[in-house]
């Protein structure tokens, strides 16, 4: 989280299988109450319902704003980030991302989604949070992740974002982002995950918990019998062979360009994959998309903030009769709110025009 004179800027990345902030890990599970749930933890009431965060994992949908389970995630991220500065008052500018080929189609509606409501009150781990939604950036995923290494992309790159529901593919040639060479495929963890409790179903008639298998995704192995372990790393390194299958379908050549893995995912091609270590690059950090878009947005607003105390001063009006008086008042105020609400759509214009800049350049 940055500040920028009285507005917050908090990076929301709303992953299928986690909520990621800059310093905050969150699964996307999201149970709903009528009533104040018996047990505590990740509780957040807002209107007339309880919301229990962080038990499971959201659902696949094409669009996150199909229903309003992102917007409630997004409150309980933006309360945690506000937690650490021990702040629960705060205008908020949110810096998210979509789908690399779902932005120009789906990024206006994510955006009005995600500003729907300008003031929210909501409580969330008993506490009171009173918040202004100033504005929203919405930036490409994966491209966000490595605009810190983009001065080492020389020559040809490909960018391999790998989430819970998605895997985001992009070319960047010689530091740049190549817009027609930018994919999307349904091959998210999930799959791998789905795949693994099926198999050691079918040979064990064992129901295997969801938990198992991400701890082997992250960490490469878990506390079970030996029989499971092998099974399930069977599982994930087809899955991995699969990752690998399909880059190449997009004409990825490992002696011929060097690949980026990010996401929940670039840990499971680590411990199960086949690969020159010498040509890929693991970007472990599972919060690198949102450092990225935090960066990106506020780097726009200062811009902005900028250019606005450069603009000339516009002379002072004459001061008028006092029969016009009244007349001049209405001209001012309604000059004045036309004033901010272009500067507010500036603000965001700018910033999602960074989504094709270079960091260098932010």
């Amino acid at each position: 989280m940055r500040k920028l004179n009285n507005t917050m800027v908090i990076a929301v990345d709303h992953g299928y299988g986690n909520i990621k902030t800059v310093n905050n890990v969150t699964p996307t599970g999201i149970t709903a109450y009528d009533t104040e749930p018996t047990f505590t933890g990740d509780i957040l009431q807002y209107g007339s319902k309880y919301y229990r965060i962080g038990e499971g994992h959201k659902a696949f949908l094409s669009d996150k704003t199909m229903d309003e389970d992102f917007y409630i995630l997004n409150l309980a991220a933006i309360a945690k980030e506000l937690d650490i500065e021990g702040i629960t008052t705060a205008d908020v500018h949110i810096a998210a991302g979509l789908p690399l080929t779902w932005v120009k189609t789906q990024r206006e509606d994510f955006r009005k989604y995600l500003t729907k409501n300008s003031k929210v009150k909501f409580t969330f781990k008993d506490k009171q949070y009173n918040i202004k939604i100033v504005n929203a950036s919405v930036y490409p995923q994966g491209y966000t992740a490595v605009i810190e290494r983009l001065s080492e992309m020389t020559g040809v790159n490909m960018l391999a974002d790998i989430g819970n529901g998605t895997m985001n593919i992009m070319y960047i040639n010689n530091k740049k982002p190549v817009e027609s060479k930018t994919f999307t495929e349904k091959l998210g963890v999930n799959q791998c995950v789905i795949k693994a409790k099926n198999i050691v179903l079918d040979r064990y008639g064992t129901i295997l918990d969801e938990s198992i298998i991400e701890q082997m995704i992250r960490t490469g192995t878990a506390d079970i019998g030996d029989k499971y372990l092998d099974c399930i790393s069977d599982a994930i390194k087809d899955y991995s062979a699969y990752i690998f299958e399909t880059l190449r379908k997009y004409e990825y050549d490992s002696e011929l360009m060097r690949l980026y893995i990010t996401g929940g995912g670039a840990t499971l091609i680590k411990h199960f994959g086949e690969y020159d270590e010498s040509r890929v690059v693991i970007i472990e950090d599972i919060c690198a998309a949102a450092k990225g878009y935090e960066k990106l947005a506020y780097n726009a607003l200062l811009r902005e903030q900028e250019l606005h105390k450069n603009e000339p001063k516009k002379p002072a009006k004459p001061k008028s009769d006092s029969a016009d008086k009244k007349s001049n008042d209405v001209e001012v105020s309604d000059a004045a709110a036309t004033s901010e609400e272009t500067s507010e759509k500036e603000v965001t214009d700018n910033a999602d025009d960074q989504s094709d800049k270079p960091a260098a350049e932010s």
